[in-house]
């Protein structure tokens, strides 16, 4: 999830214009990075709502990126895992250049129903599905809608209610307003606006700068009208109410950061609560790490996903 926490005691209306801009953007350790020769594209599948690229061999693991990122967010994870692994490095249409076709057509639920697809006509079995901020979002949804195609499930700094960012009180009715102008937000601002805004806004989201240019590289390159679908669906969806009945297993980790970021108690608080009613839930803070917390604490990171594998 964007890492609102950055913005917790700051006016809403604020933290709704660096929503915009920045709304659960994924992070990357180098800006661009070549395809390596044993990538390949996923067979016997195709989609206008994504696109997924393969490398290795072994169990699956579906990796999936945030909002307005590409999934080079994941490629050091990626690379590193594809000696044991078989690895699904998904990128979303309209984000970071991946081609956008649906103009204000909805966005996530058509994503989920994608990503049920792609791992049924690819003979995936209990694929391990790993997901950053909206990606995270976009992993708890699937295990709730098609319980049945995800072995387990790791959310990366991301909540099942993102608008539980503005406070406990705050509902999918309360939020609606708000997230009607964090859409029209993003589809009013001059691109110099929207650049500045973001550039504005990334040192509160990594503490990596080459990270930091890489996010705004990235939403500049998206579709203005998926982001603006996209942000207006994340604020509105929760997933708290089919948390009890999940049966998938769910490991929650999440970033917390004393100096600028989420104090560790404040981050520990949000979460612990958000996640109260999911049975069984391995909730795993990273310290010194803002929102991206796979470029932030890329060793801590490799070693947590070692464990969920294995577990």
């Amino acid at each position: 999830m964007l890492h609102l926490r950055h913005f917790v005691g700051r006016r809403i209306l604020r933290a709704l214009f660096l929503a915009s801009a920045l709304l659960l953007a994924g992070g990357i350790v180098s800006l661009i990075v070549p395809r390596m020769a044993f990538a390949q594209t996923a067979p016997a599948f195709t989609s206008d709502r994504l696109s997924v690229e393969v490398l290795g061999a072994g169990p699956d693991v579906i990796f999936i990126p945030g909002y307005a990122s590409s999934r080079e967010v994941w490629r050091a994870e990626a690379e590193r895992l594809s000696a044991t692994h078989r690895v699904h490095m998904v990128q979303l249409a309209g984000f970071a250049g991946e081609p956008w076709v649906h103009g204000d057509g909805p966005f996530v639920q058509p994503v989920i129903d994608a990503l049920a697809r792609y791992i049924t006509e690819t003979g995936l079995r209990s694929p391990a599905v790993i997901g950053h901020s909206m990606g995270g979002m976009s992993a708890l949804m699937l295990a709730q809608q098609y319980p049945a195609r995800v072995g387990k499930v790791m959310s990366v700094d991301s909540l099942p209610f993102f608008s539980a960012l503005f406070g406990p009180q705050v509902t999918v009715d309360t939020a609606r307003p708000f997230a009607e102008q964090a859409a029209a937000a993003t589809l009013s601002a001059d691109d110099a606006s929207f650049r500045a805004g973001q550039q504005q806004g990334a040192a509160g989201y990594a503490n990596d700068p080459v990270t930091q240019a890489a996010m705004v590289v990235w939403s500049m390159d998206s579709d203005r009208q998926a982001l603006a679908s996209a942000i207006r669906e994340v604020m509105l969806t929760d997933l708290r109410p089919g948390l009890a009945d999940m049966t998938t297993p769910v490991w929650a980790v999440y970033a917390a950061d004393a100096n600028g970021g989420a104090p560790p108690a404040m981050a520990d608080a949000l979460w612990h609560r958000e996640y109260a009613t999911l049975p069984g839930v391995t909730l795993i803070r990273v310290d010194d790490s803002r929102h991206f917390i796979m470029a932030d604490q890329p060793e801590r990171f490799s070693a947590i996903i070692d464990r969920f594998l294995a577990d």
